[in-house]
């Protein structure tokens, strides 16, 4: 069998496996979900078939069961030549993608406390595949590390600056491996290198964020601290007056209580009441459900103020570009919010938006629109596979 390159995404209760060839072929992908419940499953890829897993099922115990079935099914040989890992949270420590060894672990769990739902499960997956695989280089490629090219008055707050160096209170970022690629892709379209490409890039899914990216770097960002920050998200709220913690404390709801329903029970759920789904609030909304029409509303608004606020950090604009599930796939969203910047001169075509700008290589503008749009699938997956095949070369 060909040689491999093995992807690992732990997220908080779902694991994903990707298995790509030395040509950047995706062989194989695998998927494992509601972890840690009793209805946890898993499935590959093109199988209509669930897999079983025991009940309260962790990350190690899907990874192992999804790595033996996929070698049963001859989808997998039986050492991949590397094994990259998705690390939402590597702090100031870490800028680029690194070499797993025991003091990268070390450093991992150190910034568990500033993402603590997703840095021990990614470590779960590292110590998984580095019991599996002893032999096998493994990689770690951060979230955050593409916007550690911020500049301090883009990643500081206006707090107390004992804050930032006693306890590392800072902008942090996030979905930096799929703005990375956002960047480099659009760059290969518009027939430009990277180090001149300026773009803004929108992802928009469950977790939304918006980055300012300047020939190549990330100069500005929405997600903070924690990935709550900025762009109204499925359940998180984004932007809030942090007084909301006080006001409400009078009212007698526990800060422990706020700070769940700010990332479980707001976002798009919280204003529609019904759901997180864009596809499910849009369907409402057509159906005369006003919550559902107003979430959308207020996230696309919201979304339009940043995507003027990311240009305050660029001295040019190559391109607005859409990723992620809402951003790939709801023309609806796109419409709305470049509506509420025709001021700025964006302006789309409304059968390339309706075909989600798979007619014309992305592009949804029209020929006068002052900028280009484009709507580009995120390959995240592919980002960590061409750094683990790059840095287990030189080991």
């Amino acid at each position: 069998m060909k040689p491999s390159v093995l992807v690992v995404n732990c997220g908080s209760s779902s694991l994903k496996l990707a298995l790509f060839d030395e040509r950047e072929n995706k062989l194989a992908s695998a998927l494992a979900e509601r972890l840690g419940t009793q209805d946890a499953f898993a499935r590959i890829a093109g199988d209509s078939e669930t897999i079983a897993l025991p009940a309260g099922a962790n990350h190690q115990q899907a990874l192992q069961t999804l790595i033996s079935t996929l070698r049963e099914r001859e989808l997998m040989p039986d050492e991949p030549v590397s094994i990259g890992h998705r690390v939402v949270h590597g702090g100031e420590t870490f800028r680029e993608a690194v070499i797993i060894d025991n003091h990268v672990v070390e450093a991992i769990k150190d910034c568990a406390g500033l993402a603590p739902l997703h840095n021990p499960v990614n470590l779960s997956g590292i110590e998984a595949t580095r019991a599996l695989f002893p032999d096998v280089p493994q990689i770690a490629v951060f979230d955050t590390a593409y916007h550690q090219t911020l500049a301090p008055r883009a990643y500081l707050y206006a707090l107390p600056e004992s804050y930032y160096r006693n306890w590392h209170v800072r902008r942090y970022g996030f979905h930096g491996i799929s703005h990375f690629f956002m960047a480099n892709e659009t760059a290969r379209r518009l027939g430009k290198t990277l180090e001149t490409t300026s773009i803004i890039s929108a992802h928009l899914g469950n977790g939304c964020s918006i980055t300012a990216i300047r020939d190549g770097l990330s100069v500005d960002t929405s997600m903070g601290l924690t990935p709550l920050e900025g762009l109204i998200m499925g359940t998180r709220s984004g932007d809030i007056d942090p007084g909301l913690f006080d006001y409400l404390g009078t009212c007698g709801i526990p800060e422990r209580e706020v700070y769940n329903v700010l990332n479980h029970r707001s976002g798009l759920l919280g204003i529609s009441g019904k759901t997180n789904d864009m596809r499910t609030l849009c369907d409402l909304a057509d159906n005369g459900h006003e919550p559902s029409a107003l979430a959308i509303e207020i996230f696309c608004f919201r979304l339009a103020k940043y995507v003027g606020a990311m240009m305050a950090s660029l001295h040019r604009l190559d391109a607005l570009v859409f990723t992620g599930g809402i951003g790939e796939n709801s023309s609806r969203v796109r419409s709305k919010t470049l509506s509420h910047l025709g001021l700025l001169g964006f302006d789309i075509d409304a059968g390339l938006n309706g075909h989600h700008g798979r007619l014309s290589d992305g592009r949804i503008d029209k020929a006068d629109s002052r900028f280009p749009v484009l709507v580009i699938p995120t390959n995240e997956e592919l980002v960590i596979a061409r750094e683990a095949a790059r840095l287990a070369a030189h080991c």
